[in-house]
């Protein structure tokens, strides 16, 4: 256990869930688990509270749901990288869930190895999602592809530009004029929507969908 660890907090109201989850969670080197919530509302006063770095966010739970919870830890600490765990694909869940904040979605009976990767992809800035969540948004074909573009706003558009271009983060910040922080905002909501998970990707993707 160091300093550098990425800290998470585990939001499932089911005891057994989360036993497992943190087992794995400790268990993965650079990982350790700040906090287990068992419903939405404990959730959000625990991440206020601990402010760990990535939330695995259940969707389905009393008191406060997981897509609401996700939306109040989303407007107040952004730095908090909130990744949904759920049994549910459909395409109006997840978006719902990532309409609210969430900057990743992860299916309950993915491997451990993957979810282990997803959190340390989150907590990086990246945008984990589970390829079959994927396919849900992103169903295939050339006009599927083309509708992310269209919903990237104008300063998405420019970070991803940039970040196609090789500049990291701090690069685009002061390129930009605004904060690395902020920078890392627009990364992740920039991959979540267009479906990648790396800058490579988002470069490959950028140079085929966004016009010079």
């Amino acid at each position: 256990m160091t300093d550098d660890d990425v800290t998470v907090l585990l939001v499932d109201d089911h005891h057994l869930v989360r036993s497992g989850l943190a087992t794995l969670v400790d268990a993965a080197d650079g990982l350790r688990v700040v906090g287990q919530a068992a419903d939405g509302e404990e959730a959000v006063a625990l991440a206020r509270a601990l402010g760990p770095r990535v939330v695995l966010m259940d969707l389905s739970m009393p008191v406060l749901d997981g897509v609401e919870a996700t939306r109040r830890i989303a407007a107040t600490q952004p730095d908090v990288h909130v990744v949904v765990l759920t049994s549910f694909s459909d395409a109006a869940r997840v978006g719902d869930a990532l309409a609210a904040g969430a900057v990743g979605y992860l299916l309950k009976d993915c491997e451990p190895r993957d979810l282990v990767a997803a959190v340390r992809s989150a907590a990086q800035g990246y945008a984990p999602l589970d390829p079959r969540v994927a396919r849900t948004l992103l169903p295939g074909g050339p006009a599927a592809t083309a509708s992310p573009a269209d919903r990237l706003s104008a300063r998405e558009r420019q970070v991803l530009r940039l970040v196609a271009q090789g500049m990291a983060n701090k690069q685009v910040a002061r390129a930009l004029g605004i904060s690395e922080r902020t920078v890392k905002v627009h990364v992740g909501n920039v991959f979540r929507q267009i479906g990648v998970g790396d800058r490579t990707s988002a470069a490959l993707w950028a140079r085929e969908h966004l016009p010079d």
